[in-house]
Order: C-alpha cells, then structure tokens, then sequence
C-alpha cells in the first residue's frame, strides 16, 4: 500500500524521483534499521543507499529495494544514482535539508520540495505496526503496576523515573520513547517536568509521563497517583481530567477532524473552570516518532480514519497547587477508539 502511494504521489507532483534522507521515513518505507542511508524511489526501482558497515543488514531487511554500497558522501552516492538514471526531477524533504546539502543535491537537478508528503502515508498504521504498538503499550502498563510498588514518601524523582526505566528494559524495551517525566508536588504544574532531584512528599500528587521503545515504536502514557490524601483542590482537578479523557475517550469517531476531537475534552475542562489551565493539545500521533501526525487540536484540520494511532491526554496545571494529566494511546477504529493502553485510571493513593 505505502509503495502504490509513493507512486502515486511522483505522478502527482511529476517527478521522476523521491529522496528519502528522514531515518524515520528511511525505516518506516525500507523497514531497514542502520543508523545511516538513504532511499531513491523512481517509477521503476527502489533503491537503498548505505555504507559498507550495512549492507549485508540492509539486504537482509530491506527486501523491496535494491541495496548500493555508498561511495564517498552519503550525498555524492545519491546524486551519482539520480545521474546515472538521468533524473532530472526528484522529490525532497525540505524541512530535513540543510541549505549546503540543497546546494550539493541541486546541480543539474531540479527539486520539489516534498515535506510531510510521507508522514502523511506514515499516519495510517499498517497490522504489523499496530502489533507493536501495542506490545510498547503492554510494557508501558506492567510499568506503573510495578511503580507503584516502589514510590513512597523520601523517593527522588530521578529515583522514580530509573526505576521506570530499567524495568521497561527488563521487560524488552530497548529504551525509553522521551525524557520520562515524573513530577511531583508543585512541579506537577510543569507539563513538560522531566525528573528531577525533587524528593517526593507525603500528600504529593505526582504525573508520571513515559513510554517504551518496542522495535522501533513507541508508546506513551500518562498517569496522576498521589502519596498520601491529596489536597481536596487536587481531588477536584483529578476528576474533572478523568471525566474530559473518559468524554474524549468514548465520543471520538472516525471523521471528526483533530479541532473537533480536541474541542471535546477541551469544553468539559472550560465548563469546569480551568480552561486557561489546559494549556496543550488533547494528544498527537505516536509510531516511529513519539509525535507525529495527526494532531489533535484546535489548529488540526486532519480528519481521523481507521488505524491511526493518538494520545488523548488531557491536563489541568496551576502554578503553585500542582497538575494532573491521564494519557491513553489509542487506535481509531471503524467506530471509535480501542484503547492500546490499559493501566488503572483510578486515583491511587500510596
């Protein structure tokens, strides 16, 4: 499917060939692994570039395409392959190429730049892509079942955030999806509060965001737990996060655009009394990437269909109180969502 695509965009934009120098975009369409190449899709081939330290890997794993060992620059190698084919035409990604390597490509060939073209293709989960998924997600679950054993009153952060991450290891992970995010107290106001040396207390309500890698794909969730009873404002705000996720959760549908899916939650929040406190998109793409398309927010015009993969993650953050957020990935469905992640919603209390 994503090849017929491929076609069709070069007969669209009329080109006689795409580069592909993303190392997202290089995986995702050569399903090859190294850490360096580049792809050359004509009407006739597709063609993997490498050095010699990959090309009896990427024959292996790139079945589809025809593997050249690189000579010289990775880019001298690409032009010398769109020479020899007499390509005068060849799709870019321009929001990847730096203006010396435009310069170096553009000699005796004319360039269209081609960004987000792929990522679009990239947004429609393929079955062995959503396995995955869900296998990161299997992970990221068994992960918070496990931490709540080791938080209590005295623990860092940082503490929390190693311990999550060496059990996602243990489990098969291969790494983390982000800077996991525990952030407890006060700093549950910081949507973004990376670990830190922060050493939690009792009546603390702390925001764990993490994920695992699972061959190449990620996931990522969110989860509020408190030690100890929780501030009564905080109980307040946890619930009403709860109700806009589970809302969001249950209303979304195939054919609804990233701005109405976001407006879902989004009212329930403002009718609440936070709006000015939920500061963020409703959720985003996740795959290769951690976030990529499609967006759901108010400035998101992409309509959802069948076997896309979202976050929906609400939040509420006041400055000096605290903040919680519950995140879930999720696939679009032919009638809704399925949820990939299934970890306890309820308000813990350790």
């Amino acid at each position: 499917m994503k090849f017929d695509k491929l076609q069709q965009l070069l007969a669209d934009r009329n080109l006689e060939a795409i580069i592909v120098l993303s190392p997202y975009n290089r995986r995702y369409l050569s399903l090859f692994t190294g850490s360096s190449g580049a792809l050359v899709i004509t009407k006739e081939e597709n063609i993997l570039i490498t050095d010699f330290r990959y090309t009896s890997q990427a024959a292996e794993q790139a079945t589809d395409f025809t593997v050249i060992k690189q000579a010289g620059g990775l880019l001298d190698s690409v032009k010398a392959v769109l020479q020899e084919r007499n390509i005068r035409t060849a799709g870019f990604e321009g929001d990847l190429i730096t203006f010396q390597q435009y310069q170096a490509l553009g000699q005796n060939l004319e360039l269209v730049d081609i960004a987000g073209e792929i990522e679009k293709i990239r947004m429609i989960k393929e079955p062995f892509e959503i396995e995955i998924i869900q296998q990161a997600a299997d992970i990221a679950d068994q992960a918070y079942e496990h931490i709540q054993t080791f938080i209590k009153a005295g623990k860092t952060e940082l503490e929390v955030s190693n311990e999550l991450e060496m059990f996602m290891r243990q489990l098969g992970a291969s790494g983390s999806s982000f800077d996991t995010i525990v952030a407890s107290g006060v700093r549950g106001a910081l949507p973004h509060g990376v670990a830190s040396g922060k050493v939690i207390e009792q009546g603390d309500m702390i925001t764990l965001d993490y994920g695992a890698i699972y061959n190449g794909y990620i996931s990522d969730i969110t989860r509020t737990l408190a030690v100890g009873e929780p501030l009564p404002e905080m109980r307040k705000i946890y619930d009403i996060v709860l109700d806009a996720q589970v809302t969001a959760l249950k209303t979304i549908k195939p054919g609804m655009t990233g701005c109405e899916a976001d407006q879902i939650a989004r009212d329930i929040i403002a009718d609440a009394g936070y709006g000015e406190a939920f500061g963020h998109s409703l959720g985003h793409g996740i795959g290769l990437e951690v976030h990529e398309g499609p967006g759901l927010s108010v400035a998101s015009d992409v309509q959802l269909v069948p076997d896309m993969c979202v976050t929906l993650e609400p939040g509420i953050y006041v400055e000096n109180l605290g903040g919680v957020r519950i995140e879930d990935d999720v696939l679009v469905t032919e009638s809704g969502l399925k949820r990939f992640t299934h970890a306890s919603k309820d308000l813990i209390i350790l």
